[in-house]
């Protein structure tokens, strides 16, 4: 419990005589009760002197603002601790608690759809045909069959019927066609793949590409004649002559065996296939279930796409393991939102990324509060707009957590901090072994100290979070990806003791005084210019407010014979509508001159991932050069601060340093 180097706790400074005498008179008054006794007598007067020297004073203060904060994050860690470990020992897996979840009410409806659900019965029964047709065809335990597939009811007792033969299945964004297809279903070793019919144009593009990987397409019911592509089996229409009866000769699965491959969204690149086991699985919608105080009664809102651990393990998963209703929809719909979540009676539902801010950009109507959802979960609420929908949709509880698909280092909000991504415990921070270390901004290269160790950071000073890997404990388990090599290069080790090991989420936060963590950036996305860094996610989030909540992308771009980078902004456009010179104007008002961008890049669309995260990768290798975009682009004049045309000539004028930055 000893306090960090950092900002200086100026809330508790102003109020040190308060709190001094508050200890003082309260020892005082343990010690007349315990007058009797020398020893006690002795002990009570060294803990009091204790806390009133030094800043000790400050830890009373943090435990009386947090105490009930902290009670309620042990509760829920401790609970789903237990019923993990529990359900380890008992060797269960998703299937195993699919039977017992789907047994309690078999006719309740598990997946609704627009107009169209299966109970758990039917879905039940369903994943019981997959199962029969797929050990038919010969696919045995461990191998890999791809999904390529939208939205819809079925998509999740698909792969829960190929778990019940063992087959491991590979969930593939419907996003990618061609290269990043073909690469997804090579780095899995997929034996096969099963896609809907929607997605037949994308599969016949590549289908030359892998003649050795058999095809299977399910048409939806609701396309039930929808061409069948050549040289494929029409799945939908041969499992109706399967049996809806278990498979009871195949070997039970274990808890760590691999259940599904997930791809990272690609933000960063190339798609990475991380590893969900069976315990993982569980152990996702048991924690989000038991933090937002949701039971099976609750009626969930995943507007989000399977293929994703946030729509398919966090808001498919409450059906599968704790028998919520959940409510799908095909694509996302900012209008439909809301008119959905009241039509189905929603109680709890779920965002990701840029959502709110896109629910926020819709003008005010009639649905806005005519919904049942009491708390809505998910991460990526930027502060500045989160009193806003707070208020205007009138939600009760907001519960932003931090994760990752394939990470061990979960933080969660539980009493709907404004802007806070999670907190741990500052009194007993040990309990859950989150670090954050120094690193250098730039390069996210993790700095250390004369023994080689990392350098753990105190209140208010940005660090990279690290979650310690244990393999003994589910919680803590990292299971990496199907590329070992990619798995071994997110480990850090010799963190704080020799051989130790921990997981580096890449990420840069900031936790405050009483614990509470922030998202400040991804490392490499900070950049620096003229001597400063600048946070890329602080600069999108003030210019999305000031352009009516588009989207805005952020980064840095290289200008010869300049030192570091000159801050670019990316923003969608599609109306025509952006006014470059109130934009300069705000800008000029809410950032420091460092971090205003100088160039502008005007896109006709949104660079959106599939889980709503904004893409710069391709825009940063872009940079603003002339030559090779398209898009209008605009420099911010340094003697006017405001934004004029990039021309040909303006361009070649800031390369060759005439003009002056």
């Amino acid at each position: 419990m000893t306090e960090k180097t950092g900002v200086r706790f100026e809330e508790a400074e102003k109020k040190k005589g308060v709190i001094l005498t508050s200890i003082a008179v309260s020892f005082a008054t343990l010690g007349w009760f315990t007058r009797g006794s020398p020893t006690v007598l002795g002990a009570v007067a060294l803990l009091g002197t204790y806390f009133m020297t030094g800043d000790r004073y400050q830890w009373i203060y943090i435990w009386k603002k947090t105490h009930y904060r902290d009670f309620l994050g042990l509760r829920v860690l401790l609970y789903t601790i237990f019923r993990i470990w529990l359900w380890e020992r008992q060797g269960k897996t998703v299937v195993d608690r699919w039977a017992e979840v789907a047994q309690m009410k078999p006719d309740k409806k598990a997946f609704v759809m627009d107009n169209r659900a299966l109970t758990f019965r039917e879905g039940d029964e369903f994943s019981n045909r997959i199962s029969w047709y797929f050990k038919r065809q010969g696919y045995k335990p461990g191998e890999v069959i791809a999904l390529f597939m939208e939205t819809q009811p079925e998509y999740v007792f698909l792969w829960l019927g190929l778990a019940k033969i063992r087959v491991t299945t590979a969930l593939i964004n419907t996003n990618l066609k061609g290269g990043q297809l073909i690469h997804c279903l090579r780095i899995a070793g997929c034996k096969a793949v099963i896609f809907g019919d929607e997605m037949s144009e994308a599969i016949k593009d590549i289908q030359k590409e892998i003649p050795d990987i058999p095809l299977f397409q399910y048409n939806s019911p609701d396309r039930e004649k929808a061409a069948i592509l050549q040289d494929t089996s029409p799945l939908a229409a041969e499992l109706r002559e399967m049996s809806p009866e278990p498979v009871l000769d195949c070997e039970h699965a274990k808890p760590r065996d691999t259940l599904l491959y997930i791809y990272t969204s690609g933000t960063t690149g190339f798609p990475k296939a991380a590893i969900i086991t069976n315990i993982r699985y569980l152990l996702i919608p048991l924690g989000v279930q038991r933090a937002a105080q949701l039971n099976s009664s609750d009626v969930v809102y995943d507007p989000l796409p399977l293929h994703h651990t946030a729509g398919g393990v966090l808001g498919a998963g409450l059906a599968i393991v704790s028998g919520c209703t959940v409510v799908l929809r095909k694509k996302f719909s900012a209008s439909n939102y809301w008119s959905d979540a009241a039509k189905h009676g929603c109680t709890a539902a779920q965002y990701i990324g840029e959502i709110c801010r896109y629910l926020l950009a819709v003008p005010p109507g009639p649905n806005d509060r005519a919904h049942k959802v009491n708390v809505i979960f998910g991460n990526g609420l930027r502060p500045q707009i989160w009193p806003e929908f707070v208020e205007r949709f009138g939600i009760k509880r907001v519960m932003e957590f931090y994760g990752a698909t394939e990470g061990n280092s979960n933080l969660v909000n539980l009493d709907s901090k404004v802007g806070a991504i999670g907190f741990l415990s500052r009194i007993f921070s040990t309990i859950y072994p989150l670090t954050l270390v120094k690193c250098d901004e730039i390069t996210g290269d993790i700095l250390r100290d004369a023994n080689g160790r990392c350098i753990t950071c105190g209140p208010h000073e940005p660090g990279l979070l690290l979650g310690k890997i244990d393999a003994k404990k589910a919680i803590l388990t990292f299971a990496g990806y199907a590329d070992k090599t990619a798995s071994e290069k997110k480990m850090v080790r010799n963190v704080r003791v020799e051989g130790d090991c921990y997981f580096n989420t890449g990420d840069v936060l900031v936790m405050d005084h009483y614990g509470y963590f922030y998202f400040k950036d991804r490392t490499g996305d900070t950049f620096r210019w003229r001597g400063e860094n600048v946070s890329t996610a602080e600069v999108e989030g003030i210019i999305s407010t000031l352009i009516g909540l588009k989207d805005a992308v952020v980064y840095g771009v290289k200008i010869p014979n300049i030192e570091g980078k000159a801050g670019m902004a990316a923003i969608s456009d599609p109306t025509k509508t952006l006014d470059l010179q109130s934009l300069a104007k705000g800008l000029r008002a809410s950032l420091p001159i460092f971090a205003r961008p100088l160039f502008l890049r005007i896109l006709p669309e949104s660079p959106l991932t599939a889980t709503f995260k904004l893409k710069k990768k391709e825009l940063m290798e872009q940079g603003f050069d002339v030559e090779i975009i398209s898009d209008p682009m605009y420099f911010l004049d340094q003697k006017t601060q405001e934004f004029v045309p990039l021309t040909q000539k303006l361009h070649d004028e800031i390369i060759q340093g005439i003009v002056r930055l």
